[in-house]
């Protein structure tokens, strides 16, 4: 199981379609700031189903809609898909691809699919249950995180990184790559 895609539109600063492909392996995704490299660990936080507009750095779930610019109007929704290699079978669904997506329109309405179904948020919390993904997993660590860790007391953190240990125990054991 790895993440083969992301694709986003109308999520922050991604007004046009854009998609992502990663192949197997580690991806460092690099650039100045104010690039939306954020915006893309965002996106996939989002469309595993986070749904704090603080942990996305917003203060509406609007937020998360483009909201347009001097030379660009506003979107009226945005959309995230998230596609990832199941050939091993790791999650429920019997294809070799899973892809996840969410969309939130401006009107206040929101769906969730799999491969194309209309599904509920609980059905993809479902599918990322064990496997140490998910928007409360340790292999998404958001921007603030780090140092939050670092300022913590030492038993504190010690139970952070036991925590991350046990998860990503369970990724290692799935031969996760995400």
């Amino acid at each position: 199981m790895y993440l083969k895609s992301l694709e986003l539109q109308g999520f922050k600063s991604f007004p046009d379609k854009i998609t992502l492909t990663f192949d197997e392996g580690l991806t460092a995704v690099v650039g100045p700031n104010g690039s939306g490299k954020s915006n893309i660990g965002d996106a996939v936080r989002w469309v595993l189903g986070e749904q704090s507009t603080k942990e996305l750095r917003g203060k509406s779930m609007e937020d998360v809609i483009f909201s347009g610019t001097k030379t660009r109007k506003q979107m009226g929704f945005a959309a995230v898909t998230l596609t990832i290699d199941n050939s091993d079978r790791r999650l429920s669904e019997p294809e070799d691809e899973v892809a996840v997506t969410r969309k939130l329109y401006r009107s206040g309405d929101s769906e969730y699919l799999i491969n194309g179904r209309n599904v509920r948020l609980k059905d993809v919390n479902e599918l990322f249950m064990d496997t140490g993904l998910g928007r409360d997993g340790y292999a998404i660590i958001g921007q603030g995180r780090i140092a939050e860790i670092v300022g913590a007391k030492s038993n504190e953190r010690r139970d952070i990184f036991e925590e991350a240990a046990g998860a990503l125990g369970k990724l290692s054991q799935a031969h996760c790559r995400i």
